[in-house]
C-alpha cells in the first residue's frame, strides 16, 4: 500500500496518478493541477475535440475533462505514462485499424507520452462521437 503525503489516500500502486481533491470543477483547473511537461498535451487535445465538436459544453465529468453534446462524447486524463481518451463503447467506433498499435479497453485509449500523440485520430474519433450522439438524439425524439 501507498500512501498519498499530500491527501493522506490509500492506494495499492506506488506514486499511483490520482486528485488529491475531488473539487477541480472545470478543464482549466484540471490541466493546471497536472504535471507542467503533460499541460501542453492536454490543452492540444482539448482544442482539438473543441474544433472537432464545437457545439460541445465542457465539463468535468467522473473527475474528468468531458464534452457533453446531449451525452457524453469523449472524456480525457493525464497519467503518469500516458493519456487515456474514453469515447465510449471502441467496438461502436470503426478505428479498429488506427487503434491496433495502441492500448485499448472497452471504452479506453492510452496514448503514451513516449510517443507522438495523434491528435488527428482524436479529431476523427470526436466527429464520429458527435454523429453518434446527434443520431441517439434524433432517435430520442422519434420515440
Amino acid at each position: 500500500m501507498w500512501q498519498c503525503p499530500k491527501c493522506g489516500r490509500d492506494f495499492k500502486a506506488q506514486n499511483q496518478s490520482h486528485y488529491c481533491s475531488d473539487t477541480i470543477s472545470d478543464i482549466d483547473e484540471y490541466i493546471a493541477a497536472q504535471a507542467e511537461e503533460v499541460r501542453p498535451i492536454l490543452e492540444k487535445i482539448r482544442k482539438t475535440i473543441k474544433k472537432a465538436a464545437p457545439k460541445a459544453v465542457e465539463k468535468i465529468s467522473w473527475s474528468m475533462p468531458t464534452f457533453w453534446l446531449g451525452e457524453n462524447l469523449i472524456h480525457f486524463a493525464a497519467f503518469k505514462k500516458h493519456v487515456g481518451i474514453y469515447p465510449g463503447d471502441l467496438g461502436k467506433l470503426p478505428f479498429e485499424k488506427q487503434l491496433a498499435s495502441y492500448k485499448t479497453t472497452k471504452g479506453a485509449i492510452q496514448f503514451p507520452l513516449d510517443r507522438p500523440i495523434d491528435y488527428d485520430l482524436i479529431a476523427e474519433i470526436t466527429k464520429h462521437r458527435v454523429i453518434m450522439a446527434q443520431h441517439s438524439q434524433q432517435e430520442n425524439l422519434d420515440k
